[in-house]
Order: structure tokens, then sequence, then C-alpha cells
């Protein structure tokens, strides 16, 4: 039998161990066969923006403003069985490894589900999946196990002369790597099995290639593709369970660097020191502090904002000479580096960077900006006059351009982010009737974006879904569809008064930014946002109790992000799981 096919006979083994595994804990774990990979329909808010669900039962809806039940207390969550995205595929790899190629960007793309691609409701398996996880899993062992790197993935791969050393060699490995990317132990028979795999193959290969058909089993094993919990009993409670020791070393640092325990983690867990809150805490703050926590903010933000596709924004070049795929990427990094030190570097908070009298630029996007006294291609930090209309997130390029697909100004679409995005509140796709009378209007039809959509305000049919969107995006109207300030549109002054039933009156985009850092509605949304994100799942109405929980410790820390994230996993959808039924 040929490497390949010894490869696929073993996938095709994990994916059978996958489903069963997926079907003996979907019994407790979770009421929902979307686990074991079903499929779900990934739905599309208005204007094909995503509105991730917060604490309401509607798949598209966003965050409720119902108070939650007076008798909130511990409440049993789903815990779905969790699959790896490929973000944490290739950061487990790397720290596996040291391998940075990015093996998993050849993986078919997630369904947004939740608006952040991890939703594990939504993670459903096809043919393609199945098939790329094969090639991917046979280029990483290729990769690990080359003249150049074998003896760093195992000495004893230099000092093997005949086939009991070999052996000996491959159970080594099996050993010492695979509870690394388990994540856990190895249970009596785990590297037999693979022992095994690497003697069959090694009868027709040589033996970097046998090593590698054994890697190639780890990274195609449900043990490494998912995030299996199981849980052990906790005294008196009979309706939940505690992840074990290596069960929440998983959860942290994945929650935190969307990749697999490094050895401290791994420590922590075998000596118990997972099994409270406050050593949960301990590590989290560890494991916040470590560089990898920003790649994971960047990550968050690059899919709750329209920043991530900047570069590949195509404008008419005699319309917007000043912008390029070069400028995108740049307005992507101001907006990454302006969020990463006001979270890291200022230990701010989500009110603030609303209000922030600063960005940072380099010389070529500051050219774009019109800033002067910057030079070179580093980020610098510079100070914002509001006489220039800029200041606070909402007035970057990169932030206003993002939501527009065309040349043509839309304050719909930019009001529709601001909206679900930022302040969770749901707007449902237009069907029937309704969806025959949305289009976009013709920009010869009138001088301004204000005079285009006029039909929004005074249609009855319309007006509920846009009373709160076109408000908004009338205010950020002075922002042309590359983000650059005009005073006039077609030679009329534009007029960037809003009346949003949600945030209040406001005038241009500074005003609206002030009404956003106020609002408790957005405080709120946020911490949504990162307990979908952080959980791997869509939280429903039945979690309001634990969703209300982690948003009042949030605003009792003045809405600062890094505590945020620590309340994370003080919570009871992080500390427990439910218990499997009898």
């Amino acid at each position: 039998m040929d490497t390949r096919a010894v490869t696929k006979l073993t996938l095709l083994l994990a994916i059978g161990a996958a489903v069963a595994c997926t079907g003996r804990l979907d019994e407790g774990n979770t009421p929902s066969s979307a686990a074991a990979g079903a499929s779900a329909s990934n739905g599309g808010a208005a204007n094909g923006g995503t509105s991730p669900a917060v604490v309401s039962g509607a798949s598209n809806a966003g965050a409720t403003t119902t108070a939650p039940p007076a008798d909130c207390g511990p409440k049993l969550t789903r815990a779905p069985l969790r699959r790896l995205i490929r973000f944490e595929y290739d950061n487990s790899v790397r720290d596996l490894l040291g391998d940075t190629s990015h093996p998993a960007s050849a993986l078919p793309s997630e369904e947004l589900g939740n608006g952040f691609g991890n939703d594990a409701e939504q993670q459903a398996v096809v043919s393609v999946l199945v098939e790329q996880y094969l090639s991917v899993a046979e280029k990483v062992a290729a990769n690990a196990t080359s003249a150049a790197k074998l003896s760093a993935l195992a000495p004893c791969a230099t000092q093997v002369k005949d086939a009991a050393s070999e052996v000996a060699c491959a159970r080594t490995i099996a050993e010492s790597f695979t509870p690394k990317a388990w994540r856990r132990p190895l249970a009596p028979g785990d590297a037999d099995g693979l022992v095994e795999l690497f003697s069959s193959v090694r009868a027709t290969a040589d033996f970097p290639t046998s090593i590698a058909a054994l890697l190639e089993a780890v990274f195609q094993s449900p043990e490494f593709l998912y995030k299996p919990e199981v849980g052990v009993s906790v005294a008196g409670r009979s309706d939940v369970k505690q992840p074990t020791g290596d069960e929440m070393a998983t959860r942290l640092s994945y929650l935190f660097w969307a990749s697999t325990p490094d050895d401290a983690l791994r420590s922590a867990a075998a000596s118990g020191q997972l099994a409270t809150a406050e050593g949960v805490r301990a590590q989290a703050q560890r494991l916040l502090a470590d560089p990898k926590a920003r790649e994971v903010v960047r990550f968050f933000f690059d899919k709750l904002l329209p920043i991530e596709s900047l570069a590949a924004l195509e404008r008419d070049k005699t319309l917007y000479p000043k912008f390029s795929s070069k400028v995108g990427s740049l307005l992507r990094t101001e907006t990454q580096t302006f969020l990463e030190n006001e979270i890291f570097t200022s230990n701010g908070s989500w009110p603030g960077v609303f209000t922030a009298q600063h960005t940072y630029v380099n010389q070529e996007l500051a050219a774009f900006y019109g800033i002067s006294g910057v030079s070179g291609e580093a980020f610098q930090k510079v100070a914002l006059d509001p006489a220039t209309h800029r200041g606070g997130l909402l007035t970057q390029a990169g932030v206003v351009a993002g939501p527009i697909h065309s040349n043509n100004a839309n304050p719909v679409v930019r009001g529709s982010f601001v909206v679900q995005k930022l302040m969770c509140l749901p707007i449902p796709r237009p069907t029937g009737d309704i969806a025959a009378k949305v289009t976009v209007p013709d920009p010869a039809s009138a001088a301004t974006a204000r005079q285009r959509f006029a039909s929004h305000s005074s249609d009855a049919v319309c007006r509920g879904c846009h009373v709160n969107m076109d408000p908004v995006g009338f205010a950020l109207e002075n922002f042309d569809p590359v983000g650059q300030w005009r005073d006039q549109e077609n030679g009329v002054t534009i007029d960037a008064t809003g009346q949003s039933p949600a945030l209040g009156g406001f005038n241009g985009p500074l005003e609206l930014e002030q009404a956003l850092a106020s609002s408790e509605q957005v405080q709120r949304c946020f911490a949504s946002n990162w307990m979908n994100f952080g959980y791997g799942r869509t939280l429903t109405a039945e979690e309001a109790c634990g969703v209300e929980s982690v948003q009042s410790k949030f605003k009792e820390a003045g809405y600062n992000v890094q505590e945020l994230l620590l309340a994370l996993t003080q919570s009871e959808a992080f500390l427990t799981l439910p218990a499997v039924s009898q």
C-alpha cells in the first residue's frame, strides 16, 4: 500500500471516529446536531452584511434590550464540539512545528455564522474539506520531516541505524509530540497505533516518509481537528460538569492565542491549577500579556470591522486618484495598530476608541490624509486636530471606505455596519414585497446621497428598518467612498445631521462618535460580540443571565477591554459545560 493510500485510510478512520465522538458528546454537551457537521445556513443581514445574534433566538438578530430574568442564576449553557478554524490550524502548526507557511489557507472558507467564522454550530463537514485536510496534512508532515527539520522534531532521527532503532524513534515521536498536538495525555494504545502505521509505511518507503505518515495521521485525527470535552463531575451540581485540566487549558489557549497550549499551561493543567476560577484567571492574565494575544485581537477586529479586504477594494482611479491597493493595505494597518495600542499599550476602554484624538500613520498614509511632518515606512502616533474632522475609530478612512463596494456613496451600508456590528441592533433581510422595493438609487437621480435615499424616510414600509441605519450613514457622508473628507457632493453642501431613536441627535462624525461612546447599548454589544467569538458560538436568549454577568463586569471595569477579555474566563459558560444526561 502506498503512503497516500495509507494516509487516506487513516483519514477515513479519523472522520469516522470524529462522527462517533461528536455523536457521543452531543448526548450531553450540546443539543445541536450541527456539531456533528450538519450544515446550517448563514443568515445574512441587510445589504449583504452579517449580524451576529447576541442574546436573541433569531438567527440574524442582534442584542436584545430586554432585561434578564429576575431569577438570574446558573443556567445550562451549550457546549458544541468545536473544530479548529483556519486561523487556529495555522497557529497550532506554527507553535507545534515552527511552520509559518500558513498551510490552512488551502482549506475552504468558514461559514460566518456568529460573524467570526468560528461558530461551532455552522461547521459543516463537506467532501472538499475532507480532501483538503488530507492534502494539508501531507504538506505539513513533509515539511516537518525534511532533511533540515527532522532532527528538530526528534534528535533520535539522526541516530537511527537499524530497524529496531527506527521503531524506537518513531515511538519517541509518537509519545512526545502527539500529546501536544492532541492537547491531552495519550491513552493506552494511542502510541501503538501510530507506531504500527509507521511500520506499515516503512515496508515500502524510507524513514522520513514513514515518520511523515505518522504525523499525517496525527494532524488528520479528530483529537487535533476538534476540541472535544467530556468534563468531570462538580460537587453539589448535577446540571453541569467542569472541564478537565487539559480541556480548560485548551479553552484558555484558543481564546487568547488561537493556538495549542504551551508547556506552562499544560503543567498548570496537570497540577490542578485550572480547577478554580482564580487559577483560570491567573493563567488568562499570563496569556493575555503574551504578544500572541494581540494576533487574536487583530483577527477579531478584522471580522468585526470592514477592514479585512481593504487591499482588494476597487475604486475608479480617475475619480479617486489617491487610492490604491497599497493605500488600502495601509489603512487596514492603521486601524489594527490604533486598536492594538489603545487596548494593550494604553490599557484603554471601548468608548475611548471613539473619542481618541490620535491615530497611527506612516509617510505614505500621512500624505493620503494630508498630514505633515511624518516620514518613513514605520507607523507612528500622530495627534489629530478636531478641526480636521478626524479623531476616533469611525473617522479612519478604512473603516468608512470598507463597507462600500462601488464608486458611489451609500449611507445605508455604512449605517448598517454601525447599527449591526457596533450596536447589535437587528436589521432583518428584506423578503417578499419589501425585497422588491430594495434598489440602489441611480447616482444621477439627485445631487446628494441624502436626497437619493429620501424614500426610506417617506415610505412607511422602509422606515421601520432604516430609521436607525440611514441617520448614522448620513453623519458619515462627509467621507467620500475612499474615506477622504469632502464638504460638498456634486456642488451641494452635505447635510451630516442625523436623528436616531437609539442614539438621539448628532451632526457629523465626531458627534456621532460621542453618541456611540456614551451609549450603553454599544458597550453591551461589544461585550456580546467578544462572547460570541470567544466561546465559538452564537449566544441565545436563554443565556441572557450569563451575558448580563459579563456585561456587568465590563461596565464595572470602566469598559476596559483587557478586563472584558479576562471576564470571559470567569463566566458560567466558560468554567462549566452541561452534564451528560443519563
